[in-house]
Order: C-alpha cells, then structure tokens, then sequence
C-alpha cells in the first residue's frame, strides 16, 4: 500500500514539476533577469568577472526544469508518505479532502510561514559572505514552521470532542500564530537588500516565487487526491453467469420467469 502511494506521489511529482516549469519559465526568469543585470551594472571597477561555469542559457532551460523535476519528485515522495501516516487520523475524510489538507500544510510549513521570516530574493541580494548563515536561518525557520503546523492539527484533533471541530480549529489557529510569531521575533532579522535595487523586481520576484511554489504544493494535493480517490472505488460487483436486463421497450411490461410478457391490462 505505502509502495503504491510513493509511486504514485513521485510520478504526480513530476506532472508537478512540469506545470511549474511552465510557470517559472513564464514568469519568474524575467526577473532574475533583471536583477543580474543589476548586478553586473553595479560590479566595481576593475573587478575580474568569475567565469561561468554554466550558461545563462542553460540555467534557465534545462538547469532550471532539472532542478524543480529533483524538488518535484522529492515533495511528491514525501508527500505521499505524510499522506499514508495521515489518512484515517483526520477523521472520516476523503481521499481528496485529506490530501488537499496534507497538501496545504506542506506549503505553509515548508514555503509559506518561512518566508515570512525570510522571503525568498533574487540575484543581487544578499552578501555572499552570509550566505551559509542565511540558508541555516532559512532552514531553522522552516523547521518550526513544520512543527507549529503538525502541533496545530495535533492539538486540533484533541480539542475537537471538548470544544467541537471549529472551535477547536480556532483554538489551534490561534496558539500556532503565537507560538510561530514567538519564534520568528527571537530569529535574527537578514535584510541585505542593495542599495537602489529596484523595489517593483524585488516584489515581482518574490510573488512568483510564491505562484511557483503555489502551483507545485497545488498540482500535488488535487491530482494525487483524484487518482487515489479513484484507485480506493469499489469496483462493481458482478454475479457470475448473470444475462444482463435487456431495456424495455416503450409501453412494454416485463417479462415473467418463463419469458413471455406478463399482462397488465387484459
């Protein structure tokens, strides 16, 4: 049952990442785009450009659909393996509705409470110096994020015979926004913008980052939903032997056992 599901998770993984190819290709390379000409128009004078040890080009075609095929995969194993841990615990859902919910609180543990914190920038932002300090926050962030989400449901789950299921559904919001707020003002801030970056780039990018990841955590949770709701159907029970029912005609009654019509008039 859990092969199955992995399966089934990473192949969904890749429709996924394909999907989200589209939308990164679209939408987000226009603005990494403009921030590394920014880049190369603010470098010092005289400074000595490293050589590329890949193109541009590349980056942006096969590199870039390589690596989100990597991350597509990999959410899509994972998430099929929180889904298999999930179903039944949420109580009497459906397959769709309990991998939408898995699925949303992937995206906001793992995307979207972290870059509240730390929002995700393009080239041209951020020292290269602080770099492993800037990607161990990231991480630590999103570690909390997880947990706070996974606490949430938790605590959800064991307040809903005491106070009902929304209810306890506030009361769980409502403890995982402070827990979460309490950790993100304890983590250092890590605003490193340059000056006269231009703000519409930087906005731009960071509302595709968040389409982008939108689309991958979304195609994930529908499509993975509908195959297995569709996979978990009975399949129809069938007597063996057994003639099928001919249709009846307009006006005409049904037969008795020996075959021949059964009066309804005369």
């Amino acid at each position: 049952m859990v092969r199955t599901l992995l399966i089934r998770g990473m192949l969904v993984g890749v429709v996924a990442a394909v999907l989200t190819f589209v939308v990164a290709k679209v939408f987000g390379e226009s603005q990494v785009g403009l921030a590394i000409a920014f880049e190369s128009a603010h470098e010092a004078p005289g400074a000595v450009a490293e050589p590329e040890m890949v193109s541009r080009t590349v980056q942006s075609t096969i590199g870039l659909f390589t690596g989100l095929l990597a991350f597509g995969v990999a959410v899509g194993g994972l998430f099929s393996l929180v889904y298999a841990v999930a179903q039944g615990r949420l109580g009497a859902l459906r397959a769709r509705t309990t991998a939408g919910l898995v699925a949303l609180a992937g995206f906001a543990g793992m995307y979207l409470l972290p870059n509240l914190k730390y929002p995700a920038n393009p080239p041209a932002v951020g020292n290269p110096d602080t770099l492993g300090e800037r990607t161990s926050l990231y991480f630590a962030a999103m570690l909390i994020s997880l947990a706070v989400v996974v606490g949430g449901f938790v605590a959800a789950r064991r307040l809903a015979p005491r106070f009902g299921s929304w209810d306890a559904a506030l009361l769980a919001l409502v403890g995982a926004l402070v827990v979460i707020g309490l950790a993100y003002y304890a983590l250092p801030a890590a605003d490193e913008t340059p000056e006269g970056f231009p703000a519409d780039v930087l906005w731009r990018f960071r509302v595709d980052s968040l389409a982008i990841h939108a689309t991958l955590w979304a195609t994930v949770g529908l499509l993975f939903g509908a195959l297995t709701e569709r996979a978990n159907r009975p399949a129809p029970v069938r007597t063996p032997g057994a003639a099928p029912v001919p249709a009846l005609a307009a006006g005409e009654a049904p037969t008795a056992s020996g075959g021949s019509p059964v009066a309804t008039g005369a």
